[in-house]
């Protein structure tokens, strides 16, 4: 991470004194290109990466992070922890108020909205992939209208800077006890952040406009506007033709395009992701690892990182971001080796079929590979072709199915009706994959949707949770990270190179680097650039 500060911090330097030379240009409008569309809206029940962004703009936590990384007060002004780091009270700010509904007055800010949002994330009934990263909190208690109090079950590292988790308002959510994707909150929440959702309008645009009465000062900008696209090639001539004034992630093959038109500015950034195929272990054609791991060395990654991204990534080994501490270099990826695959399934119990299909007590090694529409773009979809094609090499018939968003989602998430699909996850510094590979995040709209499930890998996860020594989560990281990669639950694929383009009279910007929006606060538009 320490290069990807340095970078923010050298490109701040250089904007600094652009920025105050034109600090009273505040308003204009925002458009940005979004690949795709957030199924909710909510920081609870979202689970994708366009929804995190929009939160970030529409909710607080009671702290955050500063562009120095730093942990800073937000909705709290200020906190002590005990001795035995069991005990963090909380002071709130007593100027915040809730974005108005629509027909009512702003209400204020208390300590009951952040019991109710604890209390919320916690009950069984609200599917959220937050549940497992806040397991550590015990009990919140109100001390009084401006203080809380949480204890935990035992101390943890960094543990203030989990505090970031967004409140959401007592009045916000319909049903009072726990929340669902259904609820009405979910598509239209407020919060007391920077900006409130104006509209979602006919074109599935989330529209926001700036909170007049942000606690932190009002923002610069008058309107974001997510605008979602099917299509990454649409979107960069919707930016090139001034349809758009930003795009949160180009598409690597469309970068030349744009290096060399000055009106745009492109901001690389590392959003602790990366690029996998997912198997449904539910089907017992995948239940046994030799035949996920003869996928895995079946295709060829570097290739395809080289051929389809301009090589503009790196290939990984299992399942913590490159980047990120959690990484472990030793484990190397496994080469491609067609005859290492298949052996693998040979020793599986696989044989040729009449048809060159291969088949184990009487099925065919048939699978289906489901992939969103909105990933439908040339990069992906050469992505996923060639999987198909290195695996027909080897005996094994992929079927591809393009999806509709929320179709998609529903059957992976909701019905688990596939057998592998073709996504990417974006994490934060803590590195917690306990969501995504805990046997007991296997369920309805759960990170797990795989259904895997490993006695040492649930033991790891939880022996790392309970540490306090860094090195020795590290430590721990590491075996994960080797477990999984021979366990191979996913083919991890590659982390790719972000960038951010943007027209230059977007002043300011500063990008962080997997929620994108916190520092947008201070962003400007040059009105003397505004018309060209």
């Amino acid at each position: 991470m320490n290069g990807i500060k340095l970078a923010i911090a050298v490109y701040l330097t250089a904007v600094t004194s652009v920025a105050n030379s034109a600090q009273d240009n505040a308003g204009g409008v925002l458009n940005y290109g979004e690949y795709g569309r957030p199924a909710t809206i909510d920081p609870i029940t979202s689970n994708d990466m366009i929804a995190m962004r929009l939160t970030e703009l529409i909710f607080n936590g009671l702290v955050g992070i500063s562009e120095k990384q730093e942990i800073i007060p937000e909705l709290a002004e200020k906190w002590e922890i005990d001795k035995e780091g069991k005990n963090y009270t909380f002071f709130l700010r007593k100027d915040v108020k809730w974005h108005p509904k629509p027909g009512e007055d702003a209400q204020p800010f208390t300590a009951d909205d952040v019991v109710f949002t604890f209390k919320v994330m916690a009950h069984p009934k609200t599917i959220t992939p937050l549940k497992v990263r806040y397991e550590f909190i015990d009990t919140v208690e109100k001390i009084d209208a401006n203080t809380v109090k949480f204890i935990l079950k035992r101390p943890i590292l960094n543990s203030l800077a989990k505090f970031t988790f967004k409140i959401i308002p007592k009045h916000g959510p319909k049903n009072p006890s726990y929340l669902t994707r259904e609820d009405p909150f979910a598509q239209r929440p407020i919060g007391t952040g920077p900006y409130m959702l104006k509209e979602i309008n006919s074109n599935q645009e989330v529209v926001l406009e700036v909170n007049q009465g942000y606690f932190g000062g009002k923002a610069k900008i008058q309107e974001f506007v997510a605008k979602p696209f099917a299509d990454q090639n649409i979107m960069v001539q919707a930016l090139t033709f001034n349809a758009i004034d930003m795009i949160v992630m180009v598409n690597p093959r469309n970068l030349p395009e744009l290096q060399g038109d000055k009106r745009f500015v492109l901001q690389p950034y590392n959003g602790l992701s990366y690029a996998f195929f997912g198997y449904n272990i539910r089907n017992p054609l995948l239940n046994d690892a030799r035949v996920r791991k003869a996928f895995t060395v079946a295709i060829n990654r570097q290739e395809m990182l080289k051929s389809f991204f301009n090589g503009q990534g790196e290939v990984i080994s299992g399942p913590f971001a490159p980047g990120s501490w959690a990484y472990n270099l030793d484990v190397k990826p496994q080469p491609f080796d067609k005859n290492k695959a298949i052996a693998l399934l040979k020793e599986a119990g696989f044989q040729p079929g009449s048809d060159g299909i291969l088949e184990k007590g009487g099925k065919k090694l048939t699978l289906t590979l489901k992939v969103p529409i909105e990933k439908e773009n040339e990069g992906v979809k050469r992505v996923v072709l060639a999987f198909k094609n290195y695996l027909k090499t080897v005996g094994a018939d992929v079927q591809v199915s393009f999806m509709e968003w929320q179709a998609w989602k529903e059957a992976i998430f909701g019905q688990h009706d596939f057998d592998i699909i073709f996504a990417s996850w974006v994490f934060d510094d803590s590195a917690d994959i306990s969501s995504l590979f805990h046997s007991a995040e296997i369920g309805a709209w759960k990170n797990n949707f795989g259904g895997y499930s490993s006695p040492e890998v649930d033991g790891l996860i939880v022996e790392s949770k309970l540490t306090l020594d860094h090195e020795k989560r590290r430590t721990i990281y590491r075996k994960l990270h080797e477990v999984l990669a021979d366990e191979a639950p996913y083919t991890f694929l590659w982390t790719l190179t972000n960038y951010s383009a943007y027209h230059k009279k977007v002043r300011h910007v500063a990008i962080h680097p997997y929620k994108f929006f916190p520092y947008a606060k201070s962003w400007f538009i040059s009105g003397e650039d505004e018309k060209i």
